[in-house]
């Protein structure tokens, strides 16, 4: 009977010290987690930032390339294409953006403004 009774707590001290390896593999494996949770979430922070800096700043769009050739006019005594005939007027940039969105709402037009035969 005693043993027996060894037996069975030699196999509990195993059984004890195997889950208390288990137990240390897993706080590693959580510590690991927590930190690239804390990694992941400062990169998001990050790229909230920039896309509100982005969303913040005015989008003006590109300067245009010089007037084509097929639109230029050429100077007496030069060849076509020579020198392009400055082109002064808006940008191309969108006003409606500017306007207030009720303004810009089509959704009644057809009520508002019938078609005129």
């Amino acid at each position: 009977m005693v043993n027996q009774l060894r037996g069975e707590a030699q196999k509990l001290k195993d059984s004890n010290s195997s889950l208390q390896e288990k137990i240390k593999e897993l706080k590693a494996e959580k510590n690991e987690l927590r930190d690239e949770k804390q990694r992941l979430k400062a990169e998001k922070e990050k790229l909230e930032q920039q896309l509100k800096a982005m969303n913040a700043q005015p989008s003006f769009l590109p300067a245009h390339p010089a007037v084509p050739a097929a639109f230029a006019a050429p100077a007496q005594g030069q060849a076509p294409g020579n020198k392009l005939v400055p082109f002064i007027g808006y940008p191309g940039v969108a006003m409606w953006q500017f306007m207030p969105p009720a303004a810009v709402d089509t959704s009644q037009d057809h009520v508002l403004r019938p078609p005129v035969a």
